[in-house]
């Protein structure tokens, strides 16, 4: 008997919500699996906002990546009539001999993109609500912003749906085989099969992408709201997102949004996680004595004691790059694993590369530096 879908995707969070999206819309019966409902908090892709840029100080590979993405989130804005990023712009804020704003400038230069590079003093003047030490530097990036997250994964997951995507929660992943060119997926309560399979299981990716021997570690991440009564921080009076790398380390941020708070998060950190369920989400008092800090040394106008707090998961791949790849064991497989912890802008274009993967086998899309095999081969490059 034919299988009922031609792919099933499990995990339905950013990535997974893609891939059933750009599936779906390409006329493929897509069966989306998930233990939690969409827009959950239990895993990376909650919080409220997550910073989308190009000048990518992480690697400048990424950005043909990010191009392609920005395009798709404009696409989902025009099918959802939502609008779900917003150019708010980024100041990325640190010392010249750091990692971050060498590396923002590279990228820009490499991929010829509009980012302003600011002295100490240019910075105290542009943007008067931040401390900026001596001999510190910025890049200011205007097409940089965010993104609404749980918005946006709804949005993916309501036009998957749209485009006749099945999608099914309470739905605990036991196993998955595959045996004469066909994917069996096993749940608690029921067993699906399909031709093609996609893995964005975020931090259950180490445990459903058996055999593929690349440890993948969790880290538990803190976010805190901060109340501020100056308006300078709100994004209607031109305060853009923000990302300090300080002695201290990298410290991540939002304006104002919507009355929500200044939102704050150490990128640099986080305690290992041995169970993503298990993970404790209580507000510790070290976490927001560490947050707290760094307003001080770089926000006064902010206050210290958080309105609101909440805890994400950061899925660490061994290099801190993507894993997007077809299983080296199943090629009827393929997946996404590894984001950590900057992956969420790029999770429109993941989506499309996994689609490319499981229906085509290829993508033409630029992810070969991403690929697992990169482990066997040596180290993505500089």
């Amino acid at each position: 008997m034919a299988a009922a879908y031609d792919v099933i995707v499990l995990g339905t969070g950013g990535v997974g919500s893609a891939a059933c999206w750009q599936l779906a819309k390409r006329g493929a019966r897509v069966l989306g699996l998930d233990r939690f409902p969409a827009g959950h908090d239990r895993g990376s892709s909650h919080g409220r906002t997550r910073i989308i840029r190009q000048a990518y100080f992480e690697h400048p590979d990424y950005v043909p990546l990010l191009l392609r993405a920005y395009q798709l989130w404009a696409e989902l804005e025009a099918e959802s009539g939502q609008s779900l990023l917003h150019e708010v712009g980024l100041l990325q804020v640190g010392p010249p001999e750091g990692l971050v704003v060498p590396n923002v400038l590279r990228s820009a230069a490499l991929h010829h993109l509009s980012v302003d590079r600011l002295a100490a003093g240019e910075l105290r003047r542009a943007f008067p609500q931040f401390a900026v030490e001596d001999g510190w530097q910025g890049a200011f990036e205007q097409r940089a912003g965010l993104l609404l997250v749980e918005d946006c994964v709804r949005a993916m997951l309501d036009q998957a749906a749209r485009h006749g995507a099945a999608l099914r929660t309470d739905q605990t992943i036991v196993r998955w085989t595959v045996a004469e060119k066909e994917v069996q997926v096993e749940t608690t309560t029921d067993v699906f099969r399909a031709p093609r399979l996609v893995i964005a299981a975020g931090a259950w990716s180490a445990e459903l992408l058996h055999g593929l021997q690349i440890p993948l570690t969790v880290r538990r991440q803190p976010q805190f709201w901060f109340p501020s009564h100056d308006p300078r921080y709100q994004a209607s009076h031109g305060c853009p997102t923000f990302l300090f790398e300080t002695p201290s380390g990298v410290y991540y941020g939002f304006p104002d949004l919507l009355g929500w708070g200044v939102k704050v998060a150490c990128h640099s950190r986080g305690e290992a996680v041995a169970d993503p369920l298990a993970v404790d989400r209580r507000m510790h008092s070290a976490d927001v004595a560490d947050a707290a800090r760094f307003l001080e040394c770089c926000l006064p106008g902010v206050e210290r004691r958080p309105s609101e707090h909440a805890v994400c998961l950061y899925t660490m791949s061994p290099d801190e790059n993507f894993l997007v790849d077809r299983h080296p064991a199943a090629a009827e497989v393929c997946f996404a694993a590894g984001l950590s912890g900057h992956g969420f802008k790029f999770t429109s274009v993941l989506g499309a590369a996994l689609a490319d993967l499981a229906l085509e086998g290829q993508t033409a899309l630029p992810i070969a530096f991403l690929s697992a095999r990169r482990f066997a081969n040596g180290a993505l490059g500089s």
